[in-house]
């Protein structure tokens, strides 16, 4: 969705709407957007809210599950004809909330399609209590307990347990 900066007033615009988004994950709902828009000079101020239902698989036992994904937006976009004249330039940690237009169209598509892979976990857990899988037989531990001898050694500690066994002597 794109936004005509001429079109914000003073007493700022107030968007809300629904649109369905295409991002790396499944989404299970429609992207629902509740945005207010403000100029400020040459800046247009976005702040709101993101919420959507994301198909994740987790990191322990690889099932698919479903997650609620509530974001918030606080971005201000600057004209790109700001840039002009520099080739290269150092984000500083003051400017990562902010994005830049062309023309006079912020695109809005883009920055909910930003912050929903922003808040993507790295690690995706069905539940805190999640068991995972075997390493061994790859049973689903949190369905049934594993049946596999649990006394074997890792080898990469082998000569670790060798010392504390003549340390017992």
């Amino acid at each position: 969705m794109k936004v005509q900066v001429s079109d914000i007033t003073d007493e700022g615009l107030d968007l809300e709407f629904q649109e369905a988004v295409k991002v790396s994950a499944p989404l299970l709902s429609p992207v629902k957007v509740l945005l207010r828009l403000e100029k400020v000079g040459s800046e247009v101020l976005a702040q709101g809210e993101v919420a959507t239902k994301m198909e994740l698989q987790c990191s322990r036992c690889l099932r698919n599950f479903p997650k609620d994904m509530d974001m918030k937006i606080d971005v201000v976009y600057h004209p790109v004809e700001e840039l002009r004249g520099e080739e290269k330039h150092e984000v500083k940690e003051d400017e990562l909330d902010m994005g830049f237009y062309k023309g006079d169209e912020p695109d809005i598509h883009d920055l909910i399609v930003e912050q929903i892979l922003l808040s993507v976990p790295m690690k995706p857990l069905c539940s805190e209590s999640c068991r995972g899988i075997c390493p061994r037989c790859g049973a689903d531990m949190n369905v049934n307990p594993c049946r596999c001898e649990q006394k074997e050694t890792d080898p990469r500690l082998a000569v670790l347990k060798k010392l504390l066994d003549e340390g017992k002597e």
